[in-house]
């Protein structure tokens, strides 16, 4: 008996030490449990596919081009350096103009001397021939004008014709077989696209920045006569203005003309010509020395729907004569400030800029029909556009 025992009392306690082990792997340890072979769960990001090129075009890029080197070098070499120089006439003191002062010493002392003024500025050879468009306030006033290529080369240069309303001045160097730029074309252009400013910065030397287009047609900014800007966060500074504002492929797009700034220097916002723009202006430049403008002697601005309302009109596209010069074209046609003009020749008139800018493509003596409201009641007007005369603006 005391045999038995033992061995029961041996079975019961191996059956506790097992079921107290398979507890404690249960309760504390579960991994022991558990299959190895587990099945791990992750998310994958979904390929990114490149469109297919176009025929003829350069293979698109899924996050950009790397590099813009091959469009500065399409384009640098047609960007030069315009250097200006006149003689200005500085007083000296007020004491030596003084009578007082004349009877004891009379004439011998001068009250002026001459002196040098030179400025620095950029501008863009734009056919082999030696034409190059700037910005007229580059070389405004200037005795002499230079032109340093990029190159090296140093080359005088001549004034063919400015065009102060559009700040535009075209010149020439006599030399051929130049780098001349591929003209783009400005009407297309994206807020965001890519384009890079090439210029002479504070005279540093040639200098590139990138930026993208920040907005276009800007206008009403009080800078020329005629404004349609691009606007850019391409740094430019003083030295940029007449230097070539290009896209991603070396093309130009505009004349890099003027910057808001608070300090002096680039804070993200500069104005570029748009090429289109210049590009009629230097022709007309280049084939008859000045550029003609049609003009009818208005001042308009945008029609609002707080502005019809209040003339209690139910339409909101047109333009709205808010001045008439007297004895001016639009004056004898019996155009009269009120009046919102609807229509140029046939065509809907949409803003006032468009209105204007239709009405200065005209040339001198050509009748145009004005097709519009005036108190509630349609009219139709025909003027006779005459030139426009030249206006002078204020450049800060």
């Amino acid at each position: 008996m005391s045999i038995r025992k033992s061995l029961v009392f041996v079975l019961q306690t191996v059956m506790t030490g097992l079921a107290a082990a398979f507890l404690y792997i249960l309760l504390v340890q579960p991994d022991l449990l558990r299959n190895d072979d587990r099945v791990v769960e992750v998310t994958e990001s979904k390929p990114v596919t490149t469109p297919a090129p176009v025929a003829g075009s350069a293979p698109v890029q899924a996050f950009g081009p790397v590099s813009y080197a091959d469009a500065v070098d399409r384009a640098a070499p047609a960007v030069v350096n315009v250097h200006t120089a006149k003689v200005i006439t500085r007083r000296i003191h007020p004491l030596l103009d003084d009578p007082v002062f004349k009877q004891f010493f009379g004439n011998r002392f001068s009250n002026s001397r001459k002196e040098i003024k030179t400025s620095l500025g950029s501008g863009v050879l734009i056919s082999r021939q030696g034409y190059l468009l700037t910005n007229n306030h580059v070389i405004d006033g200037a005795d002499e004008i230079q032109v340093l290529l990029a190159d090296g080369r140093m080359l005088q240069a001549t004034v063919v014709g400015t065009d102060a309303d559009t700040d535009l001045a075209v010149l020439h160097i006599d030399i051929d077989d130049l780098p001349a730029i591929v003209i783009g074309d400005s009407e297309n252009l994206r807020v965001g696209d890519v384009c890079l400013a090439i210029g002479n910065p504070f005279g540093v030397g040639q200098t590139v920045t990138l930026g993208i287009i920040s907005a276009t047609g800007r206008d009403q900014l009080g800078i020329n006569a005629y404004e349609e800007f691009i606007q850019t966060d391409a740094a430019i500074n003083p030295g940029n203005s007449g230097g070539a504002l290009i896209n991603a492929n070396g093309e130009l797009i505009g004349i890099n003309s003027a910057i808001y700034s608070r300090s002096g220097g680039s804070q993200g916002i500069g104005f570029a010509i748009p090429i289109n723009l210049a590009k009629g202006v230097m022709t007309q430049i280049i084939e008859q020395g000045h550029v003609v403008r049609g003009w009818l002697g208005i001042e308009a601005q945008d029609l609002t729907a707080a502005l019809a309302e209040s003339l209690g009109i139910n339409i909101t596209e047109g333009v709205l004569i808010a001045g008439v010069l007297r004895d001016g074209p639009a004056d004898n046609a019996g155009l009269m400030p009120g009046d919102v003009v609807t229509s140029i020749n046939g065509t809907p008139t949409m803003d006032a800029r468009d209105a204007m800018r239709v009405i200065s493509e005209q040339r001198p003596d050509t009748v145009i029909e004005l097709g519009g409201i005036r108190k509630e009641t349609a009219f139709t007007l025909k003027a006779r556009v005459i030139q426009r005369p030249q206006q002078s603006v204020t450049r800060n």
